[in-house]
């Protein structure tokens, strides 16, 4: 899930482009804004950077098993061949 440390600082990011003189506007919209961005970040079914590269480890390590599985297969073939 989303950190609400970086929902929070990407809300008052937004709001802050906001012109200054439309202050009451800017604090009604940063108050609207962060849940809205809650709600539409957790339909987005996101991972953290740390779930993403656990992932990208595991599937390394997998194309690497898959690899020498292939190459295992590919002796035990021409093994079979040969006799």
């Amino acid at each position: 899930m989303i950190d609400l440390k970086q929902i929070e600082a990407l809300s008052a990011r937004i709001s802050g482009l906001l012109p200054a003189d439309a202050r009451l506007l800017q604090e009604e919209f940063k108050a609207n804004l962060r849940p809205l961005l809650e709600s539409a970040l957790a339909r987005m079914d996101l991972v953290t950077r740390e779930e993403f590269d656990a992932q990208t480890r595991v599937l390394a390590h997998t194309r690497a098993k898959l690899e020498r599985l292939e190459q295992q297969l590919a002796e035990f073939e021409r093994d079979a061949r040969v006799e």
